[in-house]
């Protein structure tokens, strides 16, 4: 143990272990634990792709009975663990939450328990900090694949303030990120109801006498920008291009895929806020993403560009639909098969533009059509304005972060 800046104590993780306020445990080996196991429903099983920032993702869970629950006791998780993989994004971890007990760590995760000594959430977010995650990178084992053990994390420096002040420092953390999380949830609730109401009124309640039409007498199709790595610059500097990796797979608009570019371009390389853009473009055959549409943001910008990995996808004047209705239209899974039909290639799939401009539909009222599209504009717009509030939160915490880890900013008077 040594003192560190502001009075606080430094320990490497093994000490603390050594003198009983933690402990690591391994996950069961998999020959305890086999996939012949795995349910559709009963207890999760948190595995390495579970893994978020400071929280689990339920997305994908694997489940065990209850008779393997009971085998496998030990690994059951308590709140306050912190679940690390043992490979891959070795620098993210999860805090267990009273709604996740009970749940069984798997064989590719490591999990760490504190005592009532010292607060687990404040060590989280501690873990979280620039610092800590690039300890983790650099010592992690493997070249093409870091890995974690018990040996590496038990060298990890833990910086200790008062107990007190531990949790103080969590508190404050964790009142930003539950107002993240609520608007997290807020626009997943608002992007439902845009859903539920397009399936209700233009697929469940489709009238067989709606004439039959084509994507192509609506909306046209643009190819993007085939860009030079040359041109690439850093975040900031230039203008913002979408690209592939701007799109999440089924949909929607992925924000860390943003690049910058200061090369050439052409009028018709620019895409602007509220567009749609699709992906052309996969890897493989699995058709996660190619087809797959989502709305420009308003946040860089009112122009940008897009690249060839994408297409840029307008209305013509002639037409009453509306980007609104569109963008649920290419999500439908009539259409989705029909653009999926269209894509070709070997190891790369690509998607034509005429792929896009083939799929039947029916043609819903123009009455209806604008009803909707005023529900979801409004819909989308509050969701832009809880987006807006998303970024100023998370960049407030994650500069006030390394100062509270620092010492720098004190909470105690």
């Amino acid at each position: 143990m040594s003192e560190g800046l502001s009075g606080w104590n430094v320990y490497q993780l093994g000490q603390l272990i050594d003198r009983g306020s933690a402990e690591l445990q391994t996950g069961p080996f998999g020959t305890m634990l086999n996939s012949s196991e795995y349910t559709v429903t009963g207890t999760p099983v948190i595995a390495v792709q579970d893994i978020g920032e400071n929280k689990l993702s339920h997305h994908k869970f694997v489940y065990v009975n209850e008779f393997t629950v009971k085998r496998l006791s030990r690994y059951k998780v308590k709140k306050g663990d912190i679940i690390f993989g043992r490979k891959g994004a070795v620098e993210r971890r999860a805090i267990i939450k009273t709604s996740e007990e009970g749940w069984l760590q798997g064989s590719d995760c490591i999990r760490l328990r504190f005592d009532d000594s010292i607060d687990a959430a404040f060590i989280s977010y501690q873990f979280g900090s620039e610092s800590h995650r690039e300890w983790m990178l650099q010592f992690a084992s493997g070249a093409t694949m870091p890995s974690l053990n018990q040996q590496i994390l038990k060298l990890l420096p833990i910086r200790l303030p008062a107990l007190p002040e531990q949790k103080v420092i969590a508190a404050v953390l964790s009142s930003f990120d539950d107002k993240i999380d609520l608007l997290h949830r807020q626009n997943k609730t608002l992007e439902s109801m845009a859903e539920t109401l397009f399936r209700q009124w233009f697929i469940e309640d489709a009238h067989e006498k709606w004439s039959d039409t084509t994507l192509d007498c609506h909306s046209e199709v643009m190819r993007g920008l085939s860009y030079k790595g040359s041109g690439l610059s850093d975040s900031g500097l230039g203008i913002p291009m979408h690209n592939l990796n701007s799109i999440y797979e089924g949909g929607g608009y992925k924000e860390v895929g943003i690049k910058y570019y200061t090369g050439e371009f052409k009028e018709r390389h620019l895409v602007r806020t509220g567009d749609i853009i699709v992906a052309n473009t996969e890897q493989g055959h699995e058709f996660k993403l190619i087809g797959c549409p989502a709305i420009v943001p308003s946040f860089y910008g009112e122009n940008g560009l897009f690249s060839q990995h994408i297409y840029r996808v307008i209305l013509k004047e002639n037409s009453y639909l509306t980007t609104e209705y569109l963008y649920y239209l290419l999500m439908t899974p009539n259409v989705r098969e029909q653009i999926i039909s269209a894509t070709n290639g070997s190891t790369v799939n690509m998607l034509a533009i005429d792929g896009l401009q083939r799929p039947k539909f029916k043609l819903p009222p123009k009455e209806t059509v604008v009803e909707f599209s005023r529900l979801v504009k409004s819909w989308w717009k509050k969701k832009d304005v809880n987006h807006l509030q998303l970024r100023t939160l998370e960049k407030l915490r994650d500069t006030l972060l390394p100062k509270l880890m620092s010492g720098e900013v004190s909470v105690i008077n």
